[in-house]
């Protein structure tokens, strides 16, 4: 169990936008030393990287797949603070595919996700705190040594002390230009440039396409992932919805095409891989326009001590679900104790 003994700090307000799994454990983390902390979202619910779409039956995971635990501390803080109901262990058989089409298994680890499906837990972390949904953060403005956040509409949203970003690196760097912050907003220049797309698509099958795996990583032309969500603890569907992600560069070249022209493109790929020859009865696309770091350079975080701004996500700390813990806790030990 993290360590909450109280300590002797100068209580700060800290305005944290974004609300994924970084965003809530630097805010939890940062709570938990007796800060104010209020986390910024714009959409309606928490959850970032750990999405899932409503489908007729249940729901399927459409971005985020799995998490593993190498950080000695994720598991605990996860039973803390999210709860043991929120994830359990997926006991399915992994599989890689060369693009000679030749199966290997993959490599021996314990494999996590969320139960009933992945947004229980961020949904579970954000009962902890104050988090504001449906709120855009347009920009800040400095007033002293405190930041005035200010919404779409140019409301202020409060004065605050510091501030953490956890958004991707396109939209952060985009709000650190508005803020009048080019010199930051130009460092993460290359953050932005190594930035993939996927789409992602959840196809519905009444017989399993495939028995021979329930997660897949193939080397194709269309496809990168395939896993049989229905096979995850917890899920009670009739049939078997697939979840589908194409692969980055295919993404790339077709960031534009209609959903349902990419949705019909990917279910054809995965039939022709697996042999099967079934339509789906229900299909749904996702576009992700901000998927996967191909950034090499990975500090984990970065903090810009003059202005009190910092930045975590996963992006920074290797692009694994497990990487916006890490990143988030390294940025909260990093910031000063205030003073």
């Amino acid at each position: 169990m993290p360590n909450e003994k109280s300590v002797s700090l100068p209580v700060r307000r800290i305005a944290i936008v974004g609300s994924g799994l970084s965003g809530l454990t630097a805010a939890i983390l940062l709570q938990q030393q007796g800060h104010k902390v209020v986390v910024f979202e714009k959409s309606r619910g928490p959850g970032g990287r750990l999405a899932a779409k409503r489908v007729p039956g249940g729901s399927a995971d459409i971005g985020a797949q799995y998490f593993t635990a190498r950080n000695p501390d994720f598991l605990p803080f996860l039973r803390h603070y999210a709860g043991d109901s929120t994830f359990a262990p997926w006991q399915g058989e992994f599989g890689f595919r060369s693009v000679t089409g030749q199966w290997s298994p993959f490599p021996e680890e314990h494999r996590y996700v969320g139960t009933p499906r992945m947004t229980a837990i961020t949904r579970a972390l954000s009962h902890h705190l104050d988090v504001v949904p449906e709120t855009r953060v347009k920009r800040f403005s400095r007033h002293g040594e405190q930041w005035t956040l200010y919404d779409t509409e140019d409301s202020s949203l409060g004065s605050f002390d510091q501030i953490i970003l956890t958004a991707p690196p396109a939209q952060s760097r985009d709000l650190l230009m508005d803020s009048g912050l080019e010199a930051e907003a130009v460092m993460l220049e290359d953050y932005v440039a190594g930035i993939l797309p996927c789409w992602a698509v959840a196809a519905h099958f009444n017989e399993t396409p495939w028995e021979h795996h329930q997660g897949m990583r193939v080397e194709h032309p269309v496809l990168y992932w395939l896993a049989n969500n229905s096979s995850k603890p917890d899920r009670k569907d009739e049939g078997e919805w697939w979840v589908l992600h194409a692969d980055p560069a295919w993404s790339q070249s077709h960031v534009d095409t209609p959903p349902e022209q990419v949705a019909a493109l990917l279910v054809e790929a995965f039939r022709d891989l697996v042999g099967f020859a079934e339509d789906p009865g229900e299909v749904i696309a996702h576009r992700w326009l901000y998927a996967r770091s191909a950034c090499d350079a990975q500090p984990g975080h970065l903090w810009f001590d003059e202005q009190q701004i910092g930045l975590a996500g996963d992006w920074l700390s290797g692009g694994r679900v497990e990487g916006a813990f890490d990143s988030a806790s390294q940025l909260v030990q990093a910031m000063p104790s205030g003073a």
